[in-house]
């Protein structure tokens, strides 16, 4: 296994492993993910580029009265799972791939739910594009390890804010010139996080399931 923990690769076509949040098993580059959502807010993103990445469909098995919100230039767009369908359907519609991410919250009687991405290893030079302010973003190698260790470009007073399901809450680190404080903790395959840069900038990866 890579030290960054790849998570798909040719090696495991025949093995599963697991982190916190997703299992993973892959043939060559193809694969699938399984992804637990808690009651309350959880704060996802599709590792893999499948062959339907409609939100509609990457969230399918997730209750009524779920709701999805993306960030969208600066500000939140929202829809709820109704018995006929996402309201309004245009969010529902909307995709989500690789380097992106959501929130999802499930009702707060619900139990736990398990979805399923599945797809293609994203593989050759990923750019993932980091705004001014705001944004939410997730490797889109799928690779467990903080994001730091995944790649991710540093600037003096840039912000990462991790999603704590259990706690419901974000833990905040800020970049200062010797590293983060407080310490990155590692995200797991299928996770996203919001990032406030200072500077635009771009996160590239380039990746091969052969490396």
């Amino acid at each position: 296994m890579r030290t960054k923990t790849l998570l798909l690769t040719a090696a495991l076509s025949a093995a599963g492993v697991a982190t916190s949040m997703a299992q993973v098993y892959s043939v060559n580059a193809v694969g699938y993910v399984n992804t637990t959502l808690v009651p309350g807010l959880n704060l996802i993103s599709n590792p893999l580029i499948g062959a339907d990445n409609k939100i509609s469909t990457l969230l399918t098995g997730v209750p009524v009265n779920s709701q999805v919100y993306r960030f969208v230039n600066g500000s939140f767009e929202s829809a709820t799972l109704l018995p006929f369908g996402w309201n309004p359907p245009a969010v529902g519609a909307a995709t989500s791939l690789p380097g992106e991410g959501l929130f999802v919250r499930l009702p707060a009687a619900a139990a736990p739910v398990t979805i399923t991405f599945v797809g293609e290893v994203p593989q050759g030079v990923l750019n993932t594009t980091l705004p001014v302010g705001l944004s939410i973003v997730s490797s889109q190698v799928p690779q467990a390890g903080t994001a730091e260790a995944l790649g991710l470009p540093s600037e003096n007073n840039q912000q990462i804010y991790q999603w704590n399901e259990a706690t419901q809450s974000y833990a905040v680190s800020t970049r200062l010139p010797f590293g983060y404080n407080p310490p990155l903790t590692p995200l797991a395959v299928g996770e996203a996080f919001f990032l406030r840069r200072i500077t635009a900038g771009t996160w590239t990866r380039d990746f091969s399931v052969n490396e």
